[in-house]
């Protein structure tokens, strides 16, 4: 069983940053592909950011790629998502997930574990 506890959302003014951190439990952390998705009030959930356990491959969603950056650190078993140059349509719950078995990379199906999200609110 793995446990994800997000943190470091809030509310910020459009073109400002915040940095997400996912504490997640368990002893095999680097074994898992780690997904960042956000929800908008009223809309699908939706695939952010991934890092992947091998190799350290990254992608990201055409919405938010050169201004988020995912990182990860398996020595303290946590994921980040540093989000810069914000708008107010990245409003949203954002939501860390683990993948142990590994499948497409933007497919909510392909994700076992999920936190509960932290609520990122852009104001114009």
């Amino acid at each position: 069983q793995v446990q994800l506890v997000e943190s470091g959302g809030g509310l910020v003014q459009a073109g400002g940053s915040l940095r997400l951190s996912c504490a997640a439990s368990g002893r095999t952390f680097s074994s898992y592909s780690m997904g960042w998705f956000r929800q908008a009030p009223g809309k699908e959930r939706e695939f952010v950011a991934v890092f992947s356990w091998n190799g350290g491959t990254t992608n990201y969603a055409d919405s938010v790629k050169g201004r988020f950056t995912i990182s990860r650190d398996n020595a303290k078993n946590t994921v980040y998502l540093q989000m810069n140059s914000l708008k107010p349509e990245d409003t949203a719950v954002y939501s860390c997930a683990a993948s142990v078995l590994g499948g497409t990379y933007y497919r909510i199906a392909s994700y076992d574990y999920w936190g509960q999200g932290t609520q990122v609110t852009v104001s114009s």
